[in-house]
């Protein structure tokens, strides 16, 4: 293989700063995650990987999408979880790969779990919201859909956007990495 510059093989890391950048301000702004970014995101990531590392590479685009969307698709069913931001786990899968993806997704909990924790607490439903999870995890386990008034469908509900938690930690772990500290 052949040796390029480290501002070279950090292109899957900066495309995906770039999707995860312009996902995040147009989720937060409009709470949606439009196809177009997270296609082109997708297809961006698999061709970054493919051309700098080959067969390998595309290989690790492809397990790195399969794992966003795989491990995210119960809470999309369930309608915890938007679509949108399900496949922009995706999108980033395919730039990461899977082990850098799994990362990001663990920090993307975390990030998310401290935003949810905040505007719970501001807004006084920390009770309320207790109950809801409790709803949720067993319809989860119970394997059936949880009732309309602990899901997205709820208008009263309380929205985190997951696509700011996960813009917010890959921008964070890509200014790491180009720190040299991750």
């Amino acid at each position: 293989m052949l040796q390029f510059r480290p501002w070279i093989q950090a292109g899957p890391w900066i495309f995906a700063v770039l999707v995860a950048a312009v996902a995040g301000v147009l989720d937060w702004r409009f709470r949606r995650i439009p196809n177009w970014l997270t296609v082109s995101g997708f297809a961006g990531g698999l061709a970054a990987n493919t051309i700098l590392y080959g067969w390998p590479g595309l290989k690790a685009a492809l397990l790195g999408a399969l794992l966003g969307l795989g491990l995210l698709l119960p809470f999309v069913v369930i309608r915890s979880l938007g679509a949108g931001d399900w496949k922009l786990a995706g999108a980033l899968g395919a730039c990461l790969g899977p082990g850098q993806m799994l990362s990001v997704l663990m920090g993307t909990i975390l990030v998310a779990g401290a935003m949810a924790l905040a505007v719970v607490i501001w807004k006084g439903r920390l009770k309320r919201t207790l109950l809801n999870i409790a709803h949720l995890l067993g319809a989860l386990f119970s394997l059936r859909m949880p009732g309309r008034e602990v899901s997205l469908d709820d208008p009263q509900s309380t929205k985190i956007p997951f696509g700011v938690a996960m813009a917010a930690t890959v921008l964070f772990y890509g200014i790491g990495r180009a720190m040299g500290r991750l």
